[in-house]
């Protein structure tokens, strides 16, 4: 397909901060008519009686509900620490 006649490529690579070459000006030129000409083709389609959705099938909230419960106790979080220290897991240093 062609580009489209009112497309301005160069305004478009400004926007998008690119520098083309003449040959990328062409490609993309027509790649986005192309892009743009099947666009026009889906607002020909009737979505009348079809309502508007997010998603394919209906999503529903599966989260538990948020109730307090007791954690791990320190000894219990660290038992398969490599390394520990005064109620801490001790790491290899990373930062200078």
């Amino acid at each position: 397909m062609s580009a489209a006649a009112d497309l301005n490529i160069d305004h478009v690579a400004n926007l998008a901060r690119l520098a083309l070459t003449t040959d990328e000006r062409a490609q993309f030129a027509r790649q986005l008519g192309d892009v743009l000409a099947s666009i026009e083709q889906l607002k020909k389609v009737d979505v009348s009686g079809v309502e508007p959705t997010a998603h394919a099938t209906p999503i529903f909230n599966v989260w538990a509900d948020d109730v307090p419960q007791p954690g791990l106790s320190a000894e219990a979080a660290l038992s398969n620490a490599p390394a520990q220290r005064d109620h801490m897991v001790v790491v290899p240093k990373v930062v200078e």
